[in-house]
């Protein structure tokens, strides 16, 4: 009673899976690469869903700025749980040799942490790290700090005018992901010690926040709405720990999105393997198929015994491409664990499993069926002609085909974090497919009129190239799609390097001075002069006055954010940066309008980012309400500028003209250009005459970027390569689906008289050159990619690796060169009477 199709199915499998290893395998690395990704970032959202309230210190955080919690508030919190304090501030940190440098300075109470534990070098408990050291307040520090000021511990320094003791090495707080970048190495003291050094007065950088654990039975919901009542106003933030670490969420989020992109890369790539090992099994069964058909079946029935084939076989190639999916952060995971930022629960999670085994039965689908809608259009007359005749029309396989396609686009797109930029890069890889294909089919169409032009082995080569089983056709697109990959992987990630190791370091300031006592303006400006010892130019020195605020009206009416545009509403949702200054500076970088006299006295002007006044709405002229310093201005839109956050010059969101803020005596911030030379002499003159100013050196956060980009960039490469492998199985699946017929041609090349160096020569001239077409439309197809994303999202400066990307060049037209040969060594080591008689 089992259907006939099953039955032919059953006794062909018997034979196993000879003529399907390119398949399964092009199938199992796709899936495995899209299984891996969305594993591993489970295994880190689970981590962090399982240490939340490590994570952020407690069940809820609260926090305010510029202030610390009064009494009576501190009485309202203590109520729900629990309580831990922190405040949070920076200062300049000295050496007794004079070196100094910025800290990220943190006191916490007596209760800290509640939850987890402080991580400290050599077994040091935190209680015993903090104690006093005679006059010294003990404190601990990062190991980066010791080494910058040259100190071992138990050394005494100065942190601002406080002496304190280095008494142990920091290595880990259980709350650190929830409170972000810092700008320096962290030392942790007790509150007392940073409330009493005068970090915390009026117009600092500071900021308390208090971690809460919750009583039994008091749920979080109750717990805000106690806060909010307690804390009236919108001076303070509150986090449960359902958001422990938001930003490394989102991070997990699209690190998974795009890595599982590589890896549809890869099942699309591996496609035309797909293609080709079902087209060529079948080949190999035209002459069961013809007998099927001259005995009386019908064409539903030959598609439907290789449809159930090709459906088991799947299946099998799916299975494994889960199990190294699922297995590979498991084994990598628990290698890596203890160096990983973040934490992970590396397990075997079934979502990501099942959307990677979804992934690849819609890829086999869309690959596959289009070569049994030939088998089912093959005549019997094929028994008795050399060429499988079917040709594909429309049918149930077109239309599978199609509808397998358009599942496997949406549901890249459905499960993407961000529907618009999945949709563009499917569309993106979609063209590129395309292109590639086109351009094999025009490298196949110009080695056929190149062919007449040459003589010997080169004739030989490029008329295999111009042939009907050209792997032009089949092995370059996937190759080169693998070629693009690697080449936009490269071309961001080389110019992201130079921007921070080559251009900012030219156009940014080497040190950012904050902190700056309102009225020491001109002192401050000759103690940095003596610090550089020689007279400073705006060309490489600048002081600004500093404030924060708001845009709180536009055009006279209150904002509304729903009508700002999506790439200025930052500008809306917090504080934003600004200045109030006279004549126009160096760097201001107009884009429309004309900058205020520098005597200028009248209704106040701005100048606006020219972002956020297109997001607005705005134009010249328009009214504009910001709130600074407790007040709020109506002031005129003057002018629009370019803000270079990256470049020398005024990099404030806003800037009033000079006599807006006119004795409010706001603090000051500064810009210089130095050598390290320099940098090391001026920060150690201002230790004397204003140790209270910061000092950031932004040559040591360009340093850390660095360091960043290379750690994530080569896990992206990695990553890429796949699609790259992807390329080669697809070409090694072409090698051998033609090898009878190389097997023939080399036959008669041999009895011909050809010499064995020049069967080789064609054989490597054929493949090299499908290599290198690849290779270059795939880098070509690699820059169009790259410069986007580099130009318009990071707007940094483009820069090419041209070494990288003629590495990728010559690589894939080596590599395949060598399939050739090996096609060509496998061909000539048959005998020819057998290869020829076998026909």
């Amino acid at each position: 009673m089992i259907p006939l199709s099953f039955r032919f199915a059953a006794r062909e499998l018997r034979s196993g899976v000879r003529g399907f290893r390119i398949f399964l395998a092009c199938l199992a690395l796709g899936v495995a690469a899209i299984a891996a990704a969305g594993s591993t970032a489970e295994a880190f959202r689970q981590g962090l869903a399982s240490q939340a309230a490590q994570i952020l210190g407690g069940d809820l955080a609260v926090g305010v700025e510029q202030r610390e919690f009064s009494p009576k508030e501190k009485a309202a919190l203590e109520k729900l749980g629990a309580v831990s304090y922190a405040v949070a501030s920076r200062a300049m940190a000295e050496a007794p040799s004079g070196v100094r440098r910025l800290v990220e300075l943190r006191g916490v109470s007596e209760s800290y942490p509640l939850v987890g534990q402080v991580d400290l070098g050599g077994g040091v408990r935190l209680a015993d790290a903090l104690q006093p050291a005679g006059d010294a307040a003990g404190v601990a520090v990062e190991q980066p700090l010791l080494d910058r000021l040259g100190l071992k511990l138990g050394d005494r320094f100065l942190i601002g005018n406080v002496p304190v003791a280095a008494r142990a090495v920091l290595l880990g707080e259980p709350d650190r992901l929830s409170r972000g970048f810092g700008l320096g190495p962290r030392v942790l003291s007790r509150l007392q010690m940073v409330q009493g050094g005068g970090f915390l007065a009026p117009g600092l950088p500071f900021g308390e926040t208090a971690r809460i654990s919750l009583r039994p039975g008091l749920s979080l919901v109750a717990a805000k709405r106690a806060i909010d009542q307690a804390l009236k106003g919108d001076g303070f933030r509150i986090r449960d720990r359902n958001e422990a670490a938001p930003g490394f969420s989102r991070l997990i989020d699209q690190l998974e999105y795009f890595l599982g992109f590589i890896g549809l890369s890869s099942l699309i790539a591996g496609g035309l393997g797909v293609s080709g090992a079902v087209g060529a099994y079948l080949e190999a069964r035209k002459t069961s198929i013809a007998a099927l058909k001259a005995l009386g079946a019908d064409g539903a029935l030959a598609r439907n015994t290789y449809l159930i084939q090709i459906a088991v076989l799947a299946g099998l190639g799916v299975v494994i491409g889960v199990v190294v999916g699922g297995a590979a952060p498991l084994i990598l995971g628990n290698l890596v664990k203890q160096d990983l930022p973040v934490p992970a629960l590396f397990e075997l999670y079934p979502a990501p499993l099942a959307k990677a085994a979804l992934f690849g039965l819609l890829s086999a689908a869309a690959f596959s069926l289009a070569p049994l809608g030939r088998a089912r259009a093959t005549p019997p007359a094929a028994l008795f002609r050399q060429e499988l005749a079917g040709r594909l029309r429309f049918g149930p396989e077109l239309v599978g085909a199609v509808l397998a396609a358009a599942a496997l686009a949406g549901l890249a797109i459905v499960t993407a974090p961000t529907q618009l930029s999945a949709a563009i890069m499917i569309a993106g890889v979609a063209a590129a497919f395309v292109a590639l294909f086109l351009i094999g089919l025009g490298a196949a169409w110009a080695a056929g009129r190149l062919r007449g032009l040459t003589r010997g082995p080169m004739r030989i080569g490029l008329a295999n190239l111009a042939g009907p089983h050209s792997a032009a056709r089949t092995a370059a697109p996937a190759i080169g799609l693998g070629v693009a990959l690697l080449a936009a992987v490269v071309l961001i990630q080389s110019s992201l390097i130079a921007e921070v190791t080559v251009t900012a370091p030219k156009a940014a300031p080497a040190l950012v001075f904050i902190e700056i006592p309102g009225d020491k303006g001109p002192a401050f400006d000759a103690a940095v002069a003596q610090g550089f010892g020689r007279a400073l130019t705006p060309k490489d020195y600048m002081r600004f006055p500093f404030a924060t605020g708001r845009i709180t009206g536009l055009k006279g009416k209150q904002v509304d954010k729903g009508k700002i545009g999506a790439m200025g509403r930052w500008a809306f949702d917090a504080d934003i940066s600004l200045s109030a200054i006279g004549a126009q500076p160096v760097g201001a970088d107009l884009i429309s309008g004309r900058w205020w006299p520098a005597n200028y006295v009248g209704p106040p002007l701005i100048a606006l980012d020219e972002q956020v006044a297109k997001a607005a709405g705005l134009k010249l002229g328009d009214e504009v309400t910001v709130g600074t310093l407790g007040r709020e201005f109506q002031t005129r839109l003057a002018t629009t500028r370019k803000t270079d956050l990256g470049g020398f010059g005024p990099d404030f969101t806003l800037i009033l003209d000079a006599t807006a803020l006119a004795g409010a005596n706001p603090r000051q911030v500064a810009i210089a250009k130095a050598t390290p030379v320099e940098e090391a002499a001026v920060t150690h003159a201002l230790g004397a005459s204003f140790p209270t100013v910061d000092v950031i050196s932004v040559r040591e956060q360009l340093q850390a970027a660095t360091q960043l980009f290379d750690r994530v960039t080569l896990a992206v490469r990695a990553a890429a390569a796949v699609a790259g492998l992807a390329g080669l199985l697809v070409l090694a699946g072409a090698i051998a689906a033609g090898a009878r017929a190389r097997a023939k041609e080399a036959a008669t090349l041999k009895v011909l008289g050809a010499a064995r160096w020049q069967i080789l020569s064609a054989y490597a001239i054929e493949y090299g050159a499908v290599g290198a077409i690849a290779g270059l439309a795939g880098v070509a197809l690699g820059f169009a990619a790259a410069w986007p994303v580099v130009a318009l999202v990071f707007e940094a400066t483009w820069s090419v690796d041209w070494t990288g990307a003629l590495g990728l060049i010559a690589g894939a037209a080596a590599l395949t060169a060598a399939g050739g040969l090996i096609a060509a060594m496998h061909a000539l080591a048959m005998r020819p009477a057998p290869v020829l008689r076998a026909e």
